[in-house]
């Protein structure tokens, strides 16, 4: 399929799972939180079928568990998953850092400071709640370019695999921001100048930091 060709339709059971991993993801439903089909069915406007499809696409995440008599509840993660969830996407994104740096192309990288320039401007307007989502598809997008085949899709795995509540986000914090803007910047130049393992030590620090605010909030 070319760039041009429209996409195909969403199914139904496509769409719930979409629906439902954006709100255990952003923790809008939080963990502990019980998921009844019928109710998700009315909820979205569709039928208890494709509700259960998505139902077991999100146990094989290990997003939800299923419990007798309980049926699908929301996983409740503690402070161990936490700082394992940081961790490894320290590791992932860290690597996907160092590769970049020496398969990114110009226009890849103009792609980046777009991106990153929208986020500043974002920033110095107060547009705090834009920036998470931002800096979401900044990471993804290096580790897309550095690593397309395999690790790509690892880090959008473990990415979907812890909630993050939007009123944890460090990017509403003032100090975060511009830390985390600068370490965007650094990272870039790492990136233009092919320094690997700059770029990769700088991902590493700026997840790793991200994850020591997060068990502090």
């Amino acid at each position: 399929m070319s760039p041009t060709d429209p996409r195909p339709p969403m199914s139904k059971a496509e769409y719930v799972y979409s629906v439902l991993l954006d709100e255990i993801r952003t923790a809008r439903i939080p963990g502990g939180t019980a998921l009844r089909a019928g109710e998700v069915a009315r909820r979205l406007g569709v039928s208890v079928t494709p509700v259960r499809e998505a139902l077991r696409r999100l146990e094989k995440d290990r997003l939800i568990s299923y419990e007798a008599h309980h049926g699908a509840t929301v996983v409740d993660l503690g402070d161990e998953a936490l700082a394992e969830y940081y961790g490894l996407r320290a590791v992932v994104e860290g690597l996907g850092a160092r590769l970049a740096a020496g398969r990114i192309t110009p226009e890849e990288l103009a792609g980046l400071r777009e991106l990153h320039a929208s986020m500043a401007e974002d920033a110095a307007h107060g547009r705090h709640d834009r920036l998470g989502e931002q800096s979401r598809r900044f990471h993804l997008r290096i580790v897309d370019i550095g690593g397309p085949a395999f690790l790509a899709a690892h880090a959008r795995s473990v990415r979907n695999s812890f909630p993050v509540p939007a009123e944890a986000s460090l990017w509403l914090d003032e100090a975060q921001v511009r830390a985390q803007l600068e370490a965007h910047e650094g990272i870039l130049n790492a990136l233009a100048t092919g320094d690997a393992e700059t770029a990769e030590r700088i991902m590493i620090d700026h997840v790793r930091r991200a994850g020591d605010y997060r068990q502090q909030h």
